[in-house]
């Protein structure tokens, strides 16, 4: 999924050195891997497909559309219907891998365990970003790099489609047996949050890169960005594990929001290589932790099957990553300009940030919930 989701953050600035991509271009295939993201969690209660299928399927997918991202001449379309695709298999493969981990943690009495499952999107992010910092070399170009992300995501998969596992399948008809309705209304602000998560984190993870390289042309330098994004959101979900055996859920979610909120609003206020490499720390060392506990969260007020539920979950994030470059946009349309408007996207997005988070120290304080 880290492959899926966000390879294209560190590629993006090299297929626009190659001439293959303008801003505009960027923008609509990144919006296209949003949306196929939004129909990924809406769809995967109701494909009438078993998760022992679907879900090897779906890794499968993205190692595939992955690689044919670097093969033949540029096109536009193809592209476009590539990165859907791209979110569509990687909201699959979360959902289900989610819904899997959970229960099998839970029954083994071993919860501390989920921010490992979690680092594995950070361990993605930060391969893709390490790849491409050594293999983007002068004249190497971006479409190679694509084949090549394919490749490693082949050999990372492959253990993945040996394993075979007992525990109860989340079939479509399973999924069905989703939360009663009180407990949906319940998690109604969980699932807000969590989208504002999404749109949170999303500036920071689409432009910090693009960013890097207005003030350092050298793709070895401006792409350390993303590998360290990456290397912090997969530390960060083992520690908060950890933590979250000692402290409540929703205050430690609070916290987070808070961290994401500073590292989200700092490129706006100070541009440079060590504003941007604080704020690849921390945004990329919060963003996942909600993730995880935010799942942990709607499980354990979930009467029934929680997959339908941790779909809206991963539904809210899918809206709220579109929203942020939506806003951008629409904000880069004002007389001050584009950057301006990035700046103004990134600062509401903390505004909206602190305000979850002190909705989310309200819950905490009003309804505490068990670890």
């Amino acid at each position: 999924m880290g492959v899926g989701r966000f390879a294209f953050t560190p590629l993006l600035p090299l297929m626009t050195r190659d001439g293959l991509l303008d801003t505009s271009a960027g923008a609509w295939l990144a919006g296209s891997n949003y949306l196929g993201y939004l129909l990924g969690a809406l769809t995967v209660s109701r494909v009438r497909v078993s998760s022992q299928v679907l879900l090897p399927a779906s890794l499968a997918g993205i190692v595939a559309v992955t690689a044919a991202m670097g093969v033949g001449n540029p096109d536009m379309v193809a592209w476009l219907a590539l990165r859907f695709a791209a979110g569509g298999f990687s909201a699959w493969a979360f959902v289900l891998t989610n819904a899997w981990a959970l229960e099998r943690l839970a029954l083994a009495q071993r919860s501390d365990l989920a921010g490992v499952v979690y680092a594995g999107v950070g361990v993605g992010i930060a391969l893709v970003g390490a790849f491409c910092v050594v293999a983007a070399g002068p004249g190497v170009p971006a479409q190679w790099l694509w084949l090549g992300l394919g490749a490693l995501s082949a050999v990372a998969i492959a253990p993945t489609l040996l394993l075979r596992d007992g525990s109860r399948d989340i079939s479509a008809v399973a999924i069905r047996k989703q939360s009663a309705p009180a407990e949906s209304n319940d998690c109604t602000s969980l699932v807000i949050c969590y989208g504002l998560v999404g749109f949170g984190y999303i500036l920071p993870a689409t432009f910090l890169p693009a960013l890097a390289r207005n003030i350092v042309d050298d793709p070895r330098i401006f792409g350390l960005a993303w590998p360290v994004f990456g290397i912090a959101a997969a530390l960060s979900t083992i520690v908060a594990a950890r933590t979250l055996q000692h402290m409540n859920r929703l205050r430690v979610w609070a916290v987070c929001h808070l961290v994401m909120a500073a590292g989200v609003v700092m490129p706006s206020i100070w541009l440079s290589p060590t504003s941007i490499a604080i704020a690849a720390l921390l945004v990329g060392g919060t963003y996942l932790v909600p993730a995880m506990i935010g799942m942990q969260e709607v499980r354990a007020r979930a009467t029934g099957d929680p997959t339908a539920l941790l779909g809206q979950m991963t539904a809210a994030f899918a809206i709220g990553q579109i929203g942020g470059p939506l806003v951008s946009g629409l904000l880069g349309m004002l007389p001050a300009g584009q950057a301006a408007g990035l700046n103004l996207a990134f600062q509401a997005a903390a505004i909206a940030l602190v305000l979850s988070a002190a909705h989310l120290f309200r819950l905490a304080r009003h309804k505490p919930t068990e670890v």
